[in-house]
């Protein structure tokens, strides 16, 4: 195994801000995040993922070489997709392209589905963020379409694209 994910410890904070103080890492996520990212925000993020309802948030550490590479997180929606939950993660620069989110996307899939009631996890990644769109299909995620003109980004107007795995699909 390749990487780990575990719930999160305070102590990861360090790491956390180390990997979310890259533009390039941030470039590819949703906006909204402090730069530079501090331990203390970190350790913000930590409590908060460690205080939220477990059967609607599912937040996990990703670990490679001993230490907190990245982070993955399973959300449930409300309302009538309140059996679907929307997946985020991001791993440090260093360790692009390496397999680690694959293997991480895998293991809190599983997670989920064994854990949870929830039918279908889904991700929007940016449509520019090739390696990510990459990773899902590694993970056997099915391509749905693309969101035109779905968000703003760095005061660009983009494309999303729409993955999905299904409970049956694992």
């Amino acid at each position: 195994m390749i990487c780990k994910i575990r719930k999160w410890k305070l102590s990861d904070a360090k790491d956390l801000a180390i990997a979310l103080s890259n533009r390039k890492v941030q470039d590819n996520l949703r906006d909204g995040l402090p730069y530079p990212y501090t331990e203390q925000d970190g350790k913000d993020y930590i409590s908060d993922m460690l205080s939220a309802n477990e059967d609607d948030t599912f937040a996990f550490a990703v670990t490679a070489d001993n230490k907190v590479v990245g982070s993955i997180g399973v959300f449930r929606q409300g309302n009538i997709h309140r059996q679907t939950a929307e997946l985020g993660y991001y791993v440090a620069e260093e360790y692009w392209s390496r397999g680690i989110m694959t293997e991480a996307i895998k293991q809190i899939c599983e997670y989920v589905f064994s854990k949870s009631d929830i039918l279908r996890i889904y991700a929007e990644p940016f449509a520019y963020n090739i390696a990510s769109c990459r990773v899902l299909e590694k993970a056997g995620f099915q391509y749905e379409g693309t969101l035109r003109s779905n968000a703003v980004k760095n005061g660009e107007v983009i494309d999303m694209k729409m993955y999905s795995l299904l409970r049956t699909e694992i």
